[in-house]
């Protein structure tokens, strides 16, 4: 029997390969797989529910895939979309609030409060995910937003920046190595 978390999964890989049909972008292997990688590395570390923080993962951008609503509050639609695939699998009341938090909280863009361990590895681990996917950033600059070189570099640099300084400190602190290689060696 497979669980709550395979279920999910996979039900999140069919929506990203639909959507990559549509807007040749693949959401999972570009940006969800990484967040759900680092989500998990930071559970073990920080102690928390590794359940709650992987199905948190997996779903904190499932809006987007499903084209659900404004992109700019995909949070809000992912965590209805959360509740409404948890309930159809029978998972247990308090533990849906609990991925529904770590799914309204992850962004690191809006101010909400995060009163979890288990919505700080998701916001992190978001915000991680960007360090391992350098490329997809430069898509971004260069094929999205149509910039030259010069600005699509400092676009990227001021992002990351930005993205670095929004971790916790423990994030940050296992963060630093690569970030200061990533930025020596693009930014230079």
């Amino acid at each position: 029997m497979k669980s709550v978390t395979e279920i999910i999964k996979e039900e999140l890989i069919k929506r990203c390969e639909n959507y990559e049909k549509k807007t040749n972008y693949n959401y999972w292997e570009n940006h969800i797989k990484y967040v759900v990688k680092n989500a998990k590395e930071l559970a073990q570390k920080y102690n928390a529910d590794m359940e709650i923080v992987e199905l948190g993962a997996l779903l904190h951008d499932i809006a987007v895939p499903s084209e659900y609503g404004d992109i700019e509050e995909h949070h809000i639609y992912g965590e209805k979309i959360a509740e409404e695939l948890l309930t159809k699998l029978k998972y247990p009341r308090e533990k849906i609030e609990l991925v529904k938090k770590c799914v309204l909280n992850h962004r690191s863009s809006t101010k909400l409060n995060r009163d979890s361990i288990e919505e700080q590895c998701v916001a992190d681990a978001d915000v991680m995910a960007h360090f391992d996917c350098i490329p997809d950033l430069f898509s971004l600059v260069y094929h999205d937003k149509n910039m030259n070189i010069k600005e699509g570099a400092e676009y990227v640099k001021k992002k990351l920046e930005r993205d670095f300084e929004k971790l916790s400190p423990t994030s940050k602190e296992m963060l630093k190595d690569r970030y200061d290689s990533i930025m020596k060696i693009l930014f230079v």
